[in-house]
C-alpha cells in the first residue's frame, strides 16, 4: 500500500525485453533508498513493482505483459521520468489516501492552463471508470494522490499547486499525454458490496434498474 505522496522523481535508464515482458531499471533520484531491500514494493508512476535487483541509487523490476498493456509503462522509454514512492509503514503519515498501486485504467490530459499560481488540468477517464470519480473525492494520477475539483461526464478537473508541480512529473505533463489512473479503493469495494449475492454472477453490475429494485433510489 502507498499514500500517493511522491518521494522522488526517478528516471528509467534501461528497458530489457524478457520473453514477452520486460525488466525496467530505474534511477531513484532523491528517493530515501538506504533501507530498501530485494522484494520491496516501489510505486512507479502509480504502478506497484517489486525490486528484483538493487544497485547504487537504482533498482530493477520485472513488468508483466498485463501491466505493460494496462498502464503507461508500456509506452515508457529510457529517459522517461517517473514518480516514485516506497510502500508505507505503520508509522507513515497518511498525507494522501490509501493507494494500492493497481492501476484501473489510463486517462488522457485534454486541457492544461494556469490558474493563479496553480495549474488546472482536465483529464478524460475511460468511460468505465467515470462512475468511481466523485467531486471532492480522491484519485491517484501517475501515483499522485489528488482531489477531484469537478466532474463532467467522464472528464474531471484537478488543481495542481506549485509544490506538486515541482516535485512530481505533472510539471512536465502536456496536453494529449496519457496518465495512469487509480480510483479510490473504497468506491470499488462499495460497488461489490452493493451487488450482494449478485456479485458471484457473471456480468453483474450496478445499474439504475438494480438501484431501483433494491430500494437505493426511487
Amino acid at each position: 500500500m502507498f499514500t500517493g505522496i511522491i518521494q522522488a522523481i526517478g528516471t528509467i535508464t534501461r528497458i530489457e525485453p524478457k520473453g514477452g515482458d520486460c525488466r525496467l531499471t530505474v534511477a531513484t533520484g532523491k528517493l530515501p533508498f538506504a533501507d530498501v531491500q530485494l522484494g520491496d514494493s516501489i510505486a512507479v508512476n502509480g504502478v506497484c513493482l517489486t525490486a528484483v535487483e538493487l544497485g547504487e541509487r537504482l533498482f530493477a523490476a520485472d513488468v508483466s505483459r498485463e501491466t505493460l498493456s494496462c498502464t503507461t509503462l508500456g509506452e515508457a522509454k529510457p529517459g522517461t521520468h517517473v514518480n516514485l514512492e516506497l510502500a508505507l509503514l505503520p508509522t507513515t503519515r497518511l498525507g494522501g489516501h490509501l493507494v494500492s498501486g493497481h492501476v484501473d485504467g489510463v486517462g488522457t490530459v485534454v486541457d492544461k492552463h494556469s490558474e493563479a499560481r496553480s495549474v488546472r488540468f482536465t483529464i478524460e477517464a475511460p468511460a468505465g471508470l467515470a462512475k468511481y470519480i466523485a467531486e471532492k473525492g480522491s484519485i491517484c494520477i501517475d501515483g499522485i494522490s489528488l482531489t477531484v475539483n469537478e466532474v463532467n461526464g467522464n472528464r474531471f478537473g484537478i488543481n495542481i499547486v506549485p509544490h506538486t508541480l515541482a516535485e512530481t512529473t505533472l510539471g512536465e505533463t502536456a496536453v494529449g499525454q496519457r496518465v495512469n489512473l487509480e480510483v479510490d479503493i473504497l468506491a470499488r469495494y462499495l460497488e461489490r458490496l452493493l451487488l450482494g449475492d449478485r456479485a458471484s454472477e457473471s456480468g453483474s453490475a450496478i445499474t439504475e434498474a438494480f438501484l431501483k429494485n433494491t430500494g437505493f433510489i426511487t
